[in-house]
């Protein structure tokens, strides 16, 4: 095990840190964790936990960050894993590294991936195919879809055709195909590619593609798996990442277009960690420079959000099933769309367990759609 702190703490600030605190539990650490939900499982896994800030619609407010960081780490001196909601604001990442030891990427390489016109000259200068982007408003725009720089989850991907043009948005060329993650380990020089995944969309009336869930796959081409990986070395080596990252892309028979960087760890980590080979270690290795294994997998696992249709005023208590995780805690306000749960599935193949997690989605979503349309 890695010196970690005296006291084999880490502290792990996310949108949500659920996922990083059972991947930190996993690999015999102690989470403190600062996000915006803590929830029952949060709170269960954590040895302490804080309140931040801020929604999914703005992010994390840095106002009171820091201080709050500090209160949680207390007399501990944990390194700190960010997940989802720092790229979007870099001066964050800043502030936090200045305060404390970060495990993850620095500000300036979150601005590198994460600015779309920068990943774009970058993805141009290593010949690198990638969607084109602009910032005013295209002559086809059905062609294309308008995101938000540094925002995740999907919930911020909008038909162009339909929305217009604000701060902090900008327009990528649609791309058809089937979209692909690969999930890597980088040390700043090379990177390792521990495998692939497949995403899909929950869409909702204001959110067409808007995260569904994820399946690890258990084979994917090999001169398409070899090709990523000599492109994500170069992107590593451009650019400086460290650390657990994942790529998404989309994929047309052997055209594979890079979408964009996710420069830590982010959802796919519930289908890729075990027991047996921790993921959060090998985050921690990658980050400061050790060397790092890559585990191997049987079989598939898939991981799905359950999210609510209509408005909840008061959610109804719920025994919750094996397999799921990230629960609404009993008499909280929901509006439509919110979401309630994460659903896990395992079965031999990645077909298998996409069917097995989304027809578990459905059954359990029956106690709490009884009451609406």
């Amino acid at each position: 095990m890695l010196a970690i702190s005296p006291s084999n703490a880490v502290l792990i600030a996310a949108i949500s840190g659920r996922s990083l605190a059972a991947a930190a539990r996993r690999a015999g650490l102690r989470p403190l964790v600062a996000d915006l939900f803590n929830d029952a499982d949060t709170l269960a896994l954590a040895d302490r936990a804080v309140k931040l800030s801020g929604s999914l619609a703005t992010g994390i407010d840095g106002t009171q960050l820091i201080e709050s960081l500090k209160a949680l780490a207390g007399a501990d001196k944990p390194l700190v894993i960010l997940g989802s909601g720092f790229e979007r604001d870099p001066d964050m990442i800043e502030a936090i590294s200045r305060a404390f030891r970060l495990a993850g990427n620095s500000a300036e390489t979150v601005r590198l991936v994460k600015d779309p016109a920068k990943l774009a000259d970058i993805c141009a200068e290593l010949r690198i195919p990638h969607p084109d982007i602009r910032f005013d408003r295209p002559d086809d725009p059905d062609q294309w879809v308008l995101k938000s720089a540094g925002a995740a989850g999907g919930s911020h991907v909008q038909r162009a055709s339909t929305h217009a043009l604000d701060m902090g948005r900008y327009y990528q060329r649609f791309v058809r195909g089937t979209n692909l993650s690969a999930l890597f380990l980088a040390n700043g020089e090379t990177a390792i590619t521990l495998g692939f995944s497949r995403q899909w969309v929950s869409p909702s009336r204001s959110s067409p593609y808007r995260y569904g869930g994820a399946v690890r796959l258990r084979h994917y081409r090999r001169d398409n798996a070899d090709q990523i990986k000599a492109w994500l070395s170069a992107l590593t080596r451009r650019t400086g990442l460290v650390g657990l990252c994942s790529a998404d892309f989309i994929t047309h028979g052997a055209t594979q277009h890079l979408i964009e960087i996710n420069p830590r760890p982010g959802a796919t980590l519930d289908i890729f960690d075990t027991p047996e080979a921790p993921l959060i270690v090998e985050h921690l290795r990658a980050s400061m420079g050790h060397a790092v294994a890559r585990p191997s997998y049987r079989g598939s696992a898939a991981a799905a959000i359950a999210y609510t249709n209509a408005d909840i005023g008061a959610f109804p208590h719920i025994d919750w099933p094996d397999l799921t995780a990230d629960h609404q805690i009993a008499g909280t306000a929901l509006k439509a769309g919110d979401p309630v749960c994460t659903v896990f599935a395992t079965a031999g193949s990645a077909r298998a367990a996409m069917k097995a997690v989304k027809e578990r989605v459905d059954q359990i979503a029956a106690n709490w759609r009884r009451d609406f349309p």
